[in-house]
C-alpha cells in the first residue's frame, strides 16, 4: 500500500492569526502548578489542536516568554490566549461563578470513568490539571463540580500531564459520530 503523507499546507489548518476568531469551544484549560515548561508547552499545543477558549497558568507554572516551552509548543503560545493566576481554588471559584463546569483530572474516590461522561455542548467546562507529582490540589478538587479518571491498565499510577491532557481533551472535544 502506498499511503503519501500530506504536506502541511494540504491540512487546512487556519492561521494563527485568524485563531481567535473561531467559535469557541467551550472549554478552558486550568493548570495547577505544574513545574516543567514542556508540559505546559504540550498543553498549549493540544489545547490549540483542539481549539481550547483559553489555557490558565496556575501558581508555579512555567509561563511564555520561555525558549523550553516555545521549543514544545511550536509557537501555540503566541495564537492561544493565556493567563497567569497565583491561586488555583480562587480561579476555580471565579470560573464556577462565571458559569463554568469545573471538572478535574484526578483519581478520587467518586471520580466518573472518562469515557462515560458526556460533554453537554450548552455548558461551559474548566478542566484541572494537575502537579506532576501531586496531582490537582485537595482543596481545588473540593471545590471542583466532578473528577474524570482516564482509565488505566498497567502498573503504573497516572500518565504523564501532558499526556493527560491529550486524553482528556479527545475524548471531550472530539465530534460526534
Amino acid at each position: 500500500m502506498t499511503d503519501r503523507k500530506l504536506l502541511n499546507i494540504e491540512l487546512g489548518r487556519v492561521q494563527a492569526d485568524r485563531y481567535r476568531e473561531l467559535p469557541p469551544s467551550g472549554v478552558v484549560l486550568v493548570l495547577d502548578n505544574i513545574r516543567s515548561a514542556h508540559n505546559v508547552g504540550s498543553a498549549f499545543r493540544t489545547g490549540d489542536a483542539f481549539k481550547v477558549d483559553k489555557v490558565w497558568l496556575c501558581g508555579i507554572c512555567a509561563c511564555p516568554p520561555s525558549a523550553e516551552l516555545h521549543k514544545v509548543a511550536l509557537g501555540a503560545e503566541f495564537s492561544m490566549p493565556w493567563e497567569h493566576v497565583d491561586d488555583t481554588l480562587a480561579l476555580v471559584e471565579r470560573l464556577r461563578a462565571e458559569g463554568y463546569t469545573v471538572i478535574c483530572a484526578e483519581q478520587t474516590e467518586h471520580a466518573v470513568q472518562l469515557q462515560r461522561f458526556r460533554r453537554d455542548p450548552s455548558k461551559r467546562y474548566a478542566v484541572v490539571f494537575g502537579n506532576e507529582v501531586d496531582g490537582v490540589r485537595q482543596d481545588v478538587v473540593d471545590a471542583a463540580d466532578l473528577c474524570l479518571e482516564i482509565p488505566q491498565s498497567g502498573t503504573k499510577h497516572s500518565l504523564n500531564v501532558s499526556v493527560s491532557v491529550g486524553v482528556v481533551l479527545w475524548q471531550l472535544l472530539s465530534p460526534a459520530d
